[in-house]
């Protein structure tokens, strides 16, 4: 993690001839002069960070800096922690797929997707079998058909070169454009 991604202006850094001050006890203390909640931030040995820069006047806490920072940084962390970024797996297909290849494959679409991931269904044409094209079609809308009401498609089927490309995410996901 960058610490430079979190920044506060502390004590003399500040620029705001007045700020409302928040006491060490977190109780506001009032709206001064920055000298002056310097100095009340000194007399008490803690550091003036400013934490709300925007505000009028700014917001400025008596605070540990070292103390302040740690849990700053650990919300972050939180935060971060909690997010996930939905990956998107690819389940490939030939347009002339066997019915238990098909199986698996639909299997594996399922679990990709109970694990709230997107998926991108990809039917791949060899050769001859570019004169074929409405039979990946046809797959894509079987497999569409079969998870019916789990899904919804980001991206129709479309042709990328030799390939026939959709996307697919569970239902609940925002964002999804839901499938009628």
């Amino acid at each position: 993690m960058k610490s430079s991604s979190l920044y506060w202006r502390v004590d003399n850094n500040i620029r705001a001839p007045e700020v409302r001050v928040i006491g060490a006890d977190g109780k506001q203390v009032g709206v001064m002069k920055t000298s002056e909640a310097l100095k009340k931030a000194q007399a008490e040995n803690l550091s003036l960070v400013e934490i709300a820069p925007l505000a009028k006047p700014p917001v400025a806490k008596i605070v540990d800096y070292g103390k302040f920072r740690y849990q700053e940084e650990k919300k972050l962390r939180k935060e971060q922690k909690g997010v996930k970024g939905g990956e998107v797996k690819e389940i490939r297909f030939s347009p002339f797929i066997a019915e238990n290849d098909y199986q698996i494959r639909l299997g594996r679409v399922k679990e990709f997707l109970g694990e709230r991931n997107k998926v991108r269904l990809v039917v791949v044409f060899k050769g001859r079998q570019m004169g074929s094209k409405p039979f990946g079609y046809n797959l894509l809308k079987r497999i569409v058909d079969e998870l019916a009401g789990t899904i919804s498609v980001d991206m129709e089927p479309k042709f990328l070169g030799r390939q026939l490309i959709m996307v697919v995410s569970p239902v609940g996901k925002k964002n999804a454009k839901t499938k009628e």
